[in-house]
């Protein structure tokens, strides 16, 4: 109920980020606008993830830290830092197939992070839109350290910790970007 709350009540004050992100996609590169991958949920259950196109189309998916020397829009390189990019995640969440809280859902080609959630309690979890190890994140961070923040946070999910999570994302939010 929190996450329909909070995701209901984000999605209304910054629907006019929402609509100038997509207007200033499309003045810039065409539609369309929103992009949509694939990613591994709850229980191993493969769902569309909604972000704003960063990108032009046609380029190819692979995680942010194997991104290289990909291209990316001027629109794109300011969602980005901004990490406006994620905010269509809020209509995963109303949707059901996301939380505020959790693993972030992985790419079906990130096997060893699959994999080892698969042998912990993070397989059963909801993913989420910001999670215990994107806060701990560090540039390099292997698909296994991943995998061992997201089974410590499944393994004891609580109302402040993620209270936690969501302020620690905040500050998070205020770190230079990375470089794709």
């Amino acid at each position: 109920m929190l996450d329909l709350l909070l995701s209901g009540v984000a999605t209304v004050l910054l629907g006019p980020v929402l609509l100038v992100t997509a207007s200033a996609i499309r003045i810039e590169d065409g539609a369309p606008v929103i992009y949509r991958q694939s990613r591994v949920g709850q229980g191993g259950r493969v769902f569309t993830v909604l972000k704003f196109r960063s990108m032009p189309s046609g380029t190819k998916v692979a995680p942010s830290a194997g991104m290289g020397t990909a291209t990316v829009t001027k629109v794109g390189t300011v969602i980005r830092r901004l990490n406006v990019d994620e905010l269509p995640q809020l209509f995963n969440i109303l949707r059901g197939d996301m939380t505020l809280v959790g693993p972030r859902p992985a790419l079906p080609t990130q096997s060893t992070l699959i994999d080892e959630r698969a042998q912990g309690p993070a397989h059963a979890a909801r993913p989420g839109l910001t999670g215990l190890a994107q806060v701990r994140a560090y540039d390099g961070m292997t698909e296994s350290a991943k995998a061992v923040y997201d089974n410590q946070y499944a393994a004891r999910i609580t109302l402040r910790g993620d209270i936690k999570i969501l302020v620690s994302t905040v500050g998070y939010l205020f770190k230079p970007p990375p470089t794709y």
